[in-house]
C-alpha cells in the first residue's frame, strides 16, 4: 500500500507516495470510501506531496470522491502537487472543482 489515510480534526487526509495509477486505484477508492464512512467526515484532503505521476484512473478516483463528498455538502482539497502532477491536474480541470494549495500545512493553516 503506497498511501496513508488519517483523520485530523474534521478532515480526512489521504497521503499518497509514488504513482496514483490503475494498479492503486481500486484499493485507494475502497479505503477512502470506507474511511469517509467510518469517520463521518465530509472534508477530504489529497496530500500529493510525494506523488510523481497520476494517470486517468487516478484522476477518476479523485473526481469520484469529489462527487461523493460534494453531494453531501463537503469539500475536497488538493495539496502539495509537484509541477508535473500539477500540470496533469490543470489539464484535467480538477482545480476548477477543488481548491489547490502548495502544502497540507498551509492548507490547514488557512482552513483551520
Amino acid at each position: 500500500m503506497n498511501y496513508t489515510i488519517k483523520r485530523e480534526n474534521n478532515y480526512l487526509i489521504v497521503s499518497v507516495i509514488g504513482e496514483i495509477d490503475i494498479s492503486l486505484t481500486d484499493s485507494l477508492r475502497d479505503d477512502v470510501d470506507q474511511a469517509l464512512e467510518d469517520y463521518g467526515v465530509n472534508q477530504l484532503i489529497f496530500d500529493l506531496t510525494e506523488v510523481d505521476f497520476v494517470d486517468s484512473a487516478g484522476l477518476g478516483v479523485i473526481l469520484g470522491r469529489y462527487k461523493r463528498i460534494a453531494a453531501r455538502g463537503g469539500k475536497v482539497y488538493l495539496a502539495g502537487a509537484k509541477p508535473q502532477v500539477k500540470k496533469v491536474l490543470d489539464l484535467s480541470g480538477l482545480p476548477r472543482l477543488m481548491e489547490t494549495h502548495p502544502s497540507v500545512h498551509l492548507l490547514l493553516d488557512k482552513i483551520g
